[in-house]
C-alpha cells in the first residue's frame, strides 16, 4: 500500500452500497487524510436536475433516477454513470499530475462500470480495497436497499417476470446483481477485507490501515 513515509496514502474503497465505504472514508478523514466522496460529487453535478424535481441528498438522487421499471430510469442511469466517470477521470488526472497528493476515494457501488481503461488507471494510481459482505450480510444490504434506497445501476440485471411487482423483481434480482458485482470487485481489488473483520468498535483509522497492510503483505 502506498502509505509509507515516501508515498502519499492513495486508497479507493470499493464494494456494494451499505458495505461501509463511506463510514471508513469518514474515519480516515477525521484522522487527517484527505477523502473524496464520489456520491457527493455526482449529487453536486446532478443538482440542477434534482432541484427541478424537488429532490436532495443521495436518497434524492435515487428518487430522481426512479425505480428500475420506470420509463425514465435508463436515461437517468446513463446520466448518473456519465457523471461518475467524469469524476473518476478528474481525480485520476489530479493524481497523475501531482504525485505527492494523496486521497481516500469513497467510490460508488457502480465504479466497476467505468470502463476498462479508466479502471486500469485507478489500479495504477491507488490501492483498491474491496469491503466484502458474507451471504448473511448481503441479505441485510438487500433489505437496506428496499427500505432506504440509494442509487443503484442495474445495467440490465432487473428482469421482471410477467405479472411480477417491481418490488418483488428487485428482491429476486438483487442477489444476482450482487453476485455479478462480487466477481468484478474481486478482480479489480488489490486486497479484500471482509466486513466481519471491521466490526470491532475499537477499530480506528490506524487499525483499519494496518489491517489492509497486513492483508497486502499476505498477498505478496
Amino acid at each position: 500500500m502506498n502509505n509509507t513515509q515516501h508515498k502519499p496514502l492513495r486508497l479507493a474503497l470499493i464494494g456494494m452500497s451499505g458495505a461501509g465505504k463511506t463510514f471508513w472514508a469518514r474515519k480516515l478523514a477525521l484522522a487527517g487524510h484527505r477523502a473524496v466522496s464520489c456520491d457527493d460529487r455526482i449529487e453536486e453535478c446532478l443538482r440542477p436536475h434534482l432541484v427541478t424535481g424537488g429532490y436532495g441528498g443521495i436518497n434524492g438522487v435515487a428518487a430522481w433516477m426512479g425505480w428500475p421499471d420506470s420509463s425514465r430510469y435508463a436515461s437517468r442511469e446513463a446520466h448518473y454513470l456519465e457523471e461518475e466517470i467524469a469524476g473518476l477521470r478528474e481525480t485520476l488526472n489530479e493524481l497523475e499530475t501531482h504525485p505527492a497528493r494523496g486521497v481516500v476515494l469513497d467510490t460508488t457501488g457502480s465504479v466497476i462500470y467505468a470502463g476498462d481503461r479508466l479502471l486500469r488507471r485507478l489500479q495504477a494510481q491507488m490501492t483498491l480495497v474491496y469491503l466484502s459482505a458474507s451471504a448473511e450480510e448481503e441479505q441485510l444490504l438487500i433489505e437496506r436497499y428496499l427500505s432506504d434506497p440509494k442509487p443503484v445501476l442495474w445495467r440490465g440485471a432487473f428482469q421482471p417476470r410477467p405479472g411480477e411487482a417491481a418490488l418483488e423483481t428487485v428482491r429476486r434480482c438483487y442477489p444476482a446483481l450482487i453476485a455479478a458485482r462480487r466477481q468484478s470487485y474481486e478482480a479489480l481489488a488489490h486486497v479484500v477485507i471482509p466486513i466481519s473483520h471491521l466490526r470491532d468498535a475499537a477499530l480506528n483509522a490506524a487499525g483499519f490501515l494496518a489491517l489492509i497492510e497486513r492483508e497486502l503483505e499476505r498477498r505478496r
